[in-house]
């Protein structure tokens, strides 16, 4: 017997390191600080959710932590002196219901909390508000413990909490039978340690909630069961576990979700089912019966994204994708995102040309990997997500559907996603309004969606203008694979972006890339580039008396005929941005050269002096510098244009961006 348990010292190693192995593939990704074991019980005809939450937070730093700070977002619904409510003016997102009708309001209370030794907590909850001091306002709880939590502790309480829900409003809230239920439960804030993002000490990072922002939680893992009326189905963030029918009428389903920022979820009467699979990953699509037959929409083109995203970013890590599509009077739930679980949105008799059920799809998507995976503070720094994964969706839309169909794709009509996001930016009526790096809540009026979403998007395809696409996947691939399952911020990409961009051209672009990064995102300048003129003139003698072998002279010119030309392109750079510009030069018998220039005079001339006259000339003919705000005047030709004005094709496009952005208040 002895003999039979006796391991070698090398054989034990072994063995240690093939245990060590097996837990490393099981183990977390991220490294958990709370975890939330929830039962949830929905009272439809009330619009409440009974909620009892069992939870642990552990202290990430190496202080004793003596207060918990809690988001309590639903109270952004409960009066018109919420900040929120202040902020959004009420109607954001397209809600018109009246603020004296009462069954719009919603809230979450907070009925009793304990700690281990069964001391109550919740006498001493007290509402404050770090980024305003509206003293209306209760999105955020102070908690003080009686007893602190030491460094790398844990420290659990038990929760009972009422949410009660609004109508529909701003992503979350019910609609007749239909429910959509997020933000729902007293969610921990996130503890900076010193020297994370750009924390100085080690601090609560906890905002309130405002019109313009997402937000921002730690890692967790949820363990939640949700009971319903049995004539009710649901889906939700997570994999569900198990279902179990109840005496009284009532199912329970039990949800696990591992390595997730937040949990959502839905239920209605009406959802028609449909399940498809990628890979390893379960895509379920919960549809209103009338847009069945869009289920193909839904699951083709979140196909579409999660080949994408595994191939030019990094693999998708949970088994469990789910898509909703709300019903017409629940529209203010479309395009939402939250981890595994996001809203789509579609009409019946949508023509397949036209890809808004494929664009809010692929765009809320996308969202798992930079707000979910890549969990970026999206109050402090919208555009880590925002701009980011619409930088991605226009990736994907092109390589889907077409570079220039990818959004509306009829035969005589139409237009990409790239052109759109592009129009969001270069259409605003002030490109000048504000810097896109701001806290989102303090962009002003008309700024957010168009510096966050567009702007970002569009100075990210100039950065890959300048440096290539394969360059930029190796950028956006290393900046996944060590940020992923934490919290980066501004300098973390940055930095991937200067090391690399120095691995791959060495000086070329200077030191580093901050110039590019103080001017597009620091900065609110703008770019503008403009092909001024083209001149040819024909090489001509000096005029006048000349000394020739000591005796004076004059040329007569009606002798001279030179076939010589002396050709200029003039450049004129007319916004303070600078940014590294090519230049195709075109002459008369076909031959084309190249110039490039570092654009950062005011004007520049090329001159030639050669038989052939310059025909026309393109500033940036590859279109890689997107943010330029006005390519119209980026060239000049010396031949009539006999095309249709441009003029008026671009008044259409201006026109047909607005309708887009109308639209995107559902994206």
């Amino acid at each position: 017997m002895l003999k039979q348990l006796y391991i070698s010292k090398t054989s034990f190693i072994l063995l240690i390191l093939m245990v060590s192995g097996m837990f490393t593939v099981s183990a977390q990704q991220s490294t958990w600080i709370s975890n939330y074991k929830i039962k949830a019980y929905l009272d439809p005809d009330e619009k409440i959710i009974d909620g009892e939450m069992a939870f642990s937070w552990r202290n990430p730093s190496e202080d004793t932590v003596s207060v918990l700070q809690f988001h309590m977002y639903l109270n952004a619904f409960k009066n018109t002196q919420s900040t929120f409510w202040v902020e959004s003016g009420g109607q954001l997102r397209g809600n018109k219901t009246k603020d004296t009708d009462s069954k719009i309001w919603g809230w979450i209370d907070i009925l009793e909390m304990e700690n281990e030794q069964g001391e109550d907590l919740s006498s001493l909850i007290a509402y404050i508000q770090p980024d305003d001091d509206n003293e209306n306002d209760q999105t955020v709880i102070a908690v003080p413990l009686k007893n602190p939590v030491p460094p790398g502790k844990t420290i659990k309480l038990q929760i009972k909490f009422q949410s009660k829900l609004p109508e529909i409003f701003a992503r979350t809230g019910y609609s007749d039978n239909y429910f959509l239920v997020g933000q729902w439960f007293p969610k921990i804030g996130v503890y900076e340690t010193k020297g994370m993002r750009y924390a100085k000490n080690d601090q609560w990072n906890c905002h309130q909630f405002h019109g313009n922002s997402e937000f921002y939680a730690n890692f967790s893992n949820y363990e939640v069961d949700i009971t319903v009326p049995k004539r009710f189905i649901v889906g939700a963030t997570g994999a569900l576990e198990s279902k179990i029918e109840n005496e009284d009428e009532t199912v329970t389903l039990k949800y696990k979700a591992t390595d997730v920022v937040d949990f959502a979820w839905t239920a209605s009467p009406n959802f028609i089912v449909v399940e498809d699979q990628w890979k390893d990953v379960n895509i379920m699509v919960y549809l209103q019966p009338e847009h069945e037959y869009l289920a193909d929409r839904h699951t083709q083109s979140v196909k579409a994204a999660l080949n994408y995203f595994d191939e030019n970013l990094g693999k998708y890590p949970y088994s469990t994708i789910t898509i909703v599509d709300p019903p017409i009077k629940g529209a203010g739930s479309a395009g939402m995102e939250y981890p595994s679980f996001i809203t789509a949105g579609s009409f019946w008799g949508m023509p397949d040309e036209v890809r808004l059920i494929e664009l809010v799809t692929i765009h809320e998507f996308g969202h798992n990997y930079f707000m979910g995976i890549l969990a970026s503070n999206e109050f402090e720094e919208a555009w880590l997500d925002e701009g980011f994964n619409t930088y991605f969706e226009t990736r994907i839309m092109n390589a889907a559907y077409g570079e220039k169909t990818s959004m509306i794709g009829f035969r005589n009509f139409h237009i990409g996603d790239g052109e759109s996001q592009r129009l969001g930016y270069t259409g605003m009526k002030n490109p000048k309004i504000a810097e896109v790096f701001r806290n989102a809540w303090e962009y002003p009026h008309g700024g957010y969606g168009s510096l966050s979403y567009s702007k970002t998007a569009t100075w990210l395809m100039t950065l890959e203008g300048l440096v290539g696409i394969e360059t930029m996947n190796r950028i956006m691939k290393t900046y996944f694979k060590r940020w992923k399952f934490k919290h980066p911020c501004a300098l973390d990409f940055i930095a991937i972006v200067n090391e690399i961009v120095k691995q791959e051209y060495g000086n070329k672009y200077g030191d580093d890339m901050n110039w590019f990064f103080d001017q597009v995102l620091y900065g609110s300048d703008i770019c503008d580039y403009k092909l001024a003129g083209i001149r040819n003139m024909k090489v001509k003698p000096p005029k006048g008396i000349h000394e020739l072998n000591g005796e004076k002279i004059s040329f007569n010119l009606d002798d001279y005929d030179s076939d010589m030309y002396d050709s200029k392109v003039i450049l004129h750079r007319l916004g303070e941005v600078i940014m590294p510009v090519e230049i195709l030069i075109h002459f008369d018998n076909g031959d084309e050269m190249r110039e490039n220039w570092d654009g950062k005079s005011r004007t520049k001339e090329f001159s030639y002096e050669r038989p052939e006259q310059v025909v026309w000339a393109m500033i940036d003919p590859e279109e890689k510098i997107k943010i330029d705000l006005n390519m119209m005047n980026n060239g000049l030709t010396t031949e009539p244009v006999k095309a249709v004005s441009w003029k008026y094709a671009a008044k259409f496009l201006f026109i047909l961006q607005n309708i887009m952005q109308t639209l995107s208040l559902f994206a």
